[in-house]
């Protein structure tokens, strides 16, 4: 038996299932209506799963977009030396996940058909965007912006991100910092023409520094890229979303919306103008009810649709399947596929 076999029977365990909860029992996840799309899902930082593992069970879910972020601070030059590098490795798990695939097969296991949609298979549809995170902000220098650009050559990029602003706990980067990075990396995708991925966390508690109101003011002023802004992993409220779709941004809902205590979320998604919906895992973050508390993965984005397709309908805004079928058409116009 291969190794990419014994892989495959461990990630599957033995019942042929793709999904179980943290005691090892199946969980039934939600078949979706269309062609799913897991716009942010981070394949470069996995803890307990394997890359190559989770592009063959987000296929198996339904899954027919990933986008892959990439940073040329933390991921590059750290965890690959060079652009180049990184690319070997990415291409190096697509090649591996094929294989396992065709193992599944043999199993029994079949990516769903969605008929009536032009829909790439996900191995073939694996893109990147290419950003420094507020994290990095104050490593924003000529080379960081050069790796970037490299980054953003290749064939597989679409867009530039995820970067922005970040007052939450764990940031220790002056905003004046931040806000240099934030228009220093948009200006590069007005340059390129590509839409940005926009990480924005406000401050937990002093009122005062708040991100989005900064973020949606450099916007402003830099002007929204005409290839589209989208917010990435939202998590903040009605009004929050009603100030960036009125700019034309995209909201990017995870795992957070599906979770017992985020009314705030699912109103948001509730009201969010159908054209602006966006799907995303920020694997391996947050993971969705029911699997909250494992490793994220993009084949859970399966739970996110469901739950925003299942509140659209509840309020009355849209039925499941147009929801399904925006969350699909949204994601493709996005990144110009």
């Amino acid at each position: 038996m291969s190794e990419e076999q014994i892989a495959l029977d461990d990630l599957m365990l033995t019942d042929g299932e793709l999904f179980h909860d943290r005691k090892g029992a199946v969980c039934d996840w939600p078949r979706p209506l269309a062609p799913l799309a897991d716009t942010h899902g981070h394949l470069t930082s996995f803890r307990a799963h394997d890359p190559a593992m989770a592009l063959v069970r987000a296929a198996l879910a339904g899954v027919r977009l990933l986008v892959i972020p990439v940073d040329p601070v933390s991921d590059v030059p750290r965890k690959w030396e060079t652009v180049g590098a990184f690319n070997s490795w990415l291409e190096g798990q697509i090649d591996l996940a094929r294989v396992c695939l065709l193992e599944a097969r043999e199993m029994g296991l079949v990516p769903p058909v969605f008929e009536g949609y032009d829909a790439p298979e996900l191995l073939d549809n694996v893109r990147i965007v290419a950003g420094v995170h507020p994290y990095g902000s104050a490593e924003v220098d000529d080379a960081a912006i050069e790796r970037l650009r490299e980054l953003l050559a290749s064939p597989r990029a679409v867009g530039v991100g995820e970067f922005g602003l970040d007052y939450g706990p764990y940031n220790k980067v002056a905003p004046d910092v931040q806000e240099a990075a934030f228009r220093r990396q948009l200006r590069v995708a007005h340059e390129l023409n590509l839409p940005v991925e926009l990480h924005i966390r406000d401050a937990a508690v002093d009122v005062r520094a708040n991100a989005h109101r900064l973020a949606a003011q450099v916007l402003r002023e830099e002007g929204v890229p005409g290839s589209g802004c989208d917010l990435h992993c939202f998590t903040s409220d009605l009004k929050v979303m009603e100030d960036f779709t009125r700019l034309g941004c995209h909201v990017a809902f995870g795992g957070a919306v599906t979770f017992t205590r985020s009314d705030d979320i699912r109103e948001a998604a509730t009201y969010c103008p159908e054209r602006y919906l966006l799907t995303e895992t920020d694997s391996p973050y947050m993971a969705p009810v029911p699997l909250r508390g494992e490793e994220c993965e993009p084949a859970m984005v399966a739970f996110t649709a469901a739950r925003i397709a299942d509140v659209r309908e509840e309020a009355g805004r849209s039925g499941r399947q147009s929801t399904y079928d925006a969350l699909w058409k949204n994601a493709c116009t996005f990144f110009g596929l």
